[in-house]
């Protein structure tokens, strides 16, 4: 059993890492939203291998993990809602280039 864990653990580390390297490296927005939506698929796998893997096997990181993916779903959406606006206003999506609330300062 722990076998499976350790190789469950060792994908969801891999992803976190590239989702954690894309997010901190890259310039372009939507990128960065990308990163962190694996960064998220990574804590869900993370938290079902526990849950099916762990000491004491439950549901409990089965109900976390919808729970993680529903944020995450919001997050995509409110996230892109957001970018759209800002490259109409900026037109672009350099995340180096925002460093403005409003887009009246120029």
């Amino acid at each position: 059993m722990s076998g499976m864990l350790t190789s469950y653990l060792s994908l969801a580390a891999v992803l976190f890492s590239i989702g954690l390297y894309g997010a901190l490296s890259k310039r372009n927005a939507i990128i960065v939203l990308l990163s962190i939506e694996l960064m998220l698929g990574a804590v869900s796998l993370n938290l079902i291998a526990f849950s099916k893997y762990g000491a004491m096997p439950s549901v409990t990181g089965q109900i976390f993990s919808l729970f993680n993916i529903t944020v995450a779903a919001a997050e995509a959406a409110v996230g892109v809602a957001i970018l759209i606006a800002y490259y109409r206003n900026k037109g672009s999506s350099d995340v180096t280039e925002m460093n403005e609330l409003s887009s009246d300062a120029e």
